[in-house]
């Protein structure tokens, strides 16, 4: 089951989701263009790596990682999914919680997912990079705040591809569902190391609920209020 798009108006145009758009996909541009010695130097210099905070939890280079980690991707379809899913979620979430409170939204969600891993996965020497963990953190929040908006998905049924329109409740719930099951499978005796940060796309989505219920709780006291007016009127 794969989104296509929301069914949820905006009121202002989404300028923070297109510009972490941009940068993401500047920023692999760049990954590309580099040979592979580059590119492990790059990744080396510029991913979250669980041993150094360890070594040095104050260090202001490796403290620094927790963002730059969210803007590198290893291949087209790293890419390409995380940046779907923030299109077409992103969005709503910036616009209901503006500009400013989005982009500390988005990054603190980030370095809870990256600090989720770290503590469920242990300390390893194994670079922790992409902007999943932030997105999962946007999925929680829309869970939230808009459970009953419509999601055009595509479901491909052998050679058959169907269009569905379903709450978000229920692609979005999908999602986590399978990051738990995943991320269960990812801490069992005979799994390996690298693959799927499973634990941060939990730790995200989660903080994503967290941060976004001040949101939630004031529309529903305006929803209350509206209601209160309209009965005694």
């Amino acid at each position: 089951m794969i989104p296509i798009r929301d069914e949820n108006p905006t009121r202002r145009f989404p300028v923070i989701t297109v510009a972490i758009l941009i940068v993401n996909i500047v920023v692999f541009v760049y990954e590309v263009s580099l040979s592979d010695a580059e590119f492990m130097a790059f990744i080396d210099r510029w991913a979250f790596i669980p041993t150094r905070f360890a070594a040095e939890p104050l260090s202001p280079a490796v403290l620094l990682t927790f963002i730059t980690a969210m803007f590198l991707h290893g291949g087209w379809l790293h890419l390409g999914g995380n940046m779907l899913y923030l299109w077409i979620f992103g969005n709503n979430i910036e616009d209901r919680l503006g500009k400013v409170r989005f982009v500390g939204f988005y990054l603190a969600t980030g370095i809870i997912a990256t600090l989720t891993h770290v503590i469920v996965e242990g300390v390893r020497d194994i670079p922790l990079l992409g902007a999943s963990g932030a997105i999962a953190g946007v999925l929680g929040a829309y869970l939230l705040l808009f459970p009953r908006a419509r999601v055009l998905v595509v479901i491909p049924i052998f050679f058959i591809i169907e269009l569905a329109r379903v709450p978000a409740a229920f692609v979005i719930g999908f999602w986590f569902l399978i990051q738990i099951l995943q991320g269960i499978g990812s801490i069992s005796p005979d799994a390996t190391g690298g693959g799927v940060a499973w634990w941060a796309h939990v730790g995200g989505f989660v903080a994503g609920v967290a941060l976004a219920l001040p949101a939630f709780l004031a529309d529903r006291r305006a929803r209350k209020k509206k209601s209160f007016t309209a009965t005694w009127r």
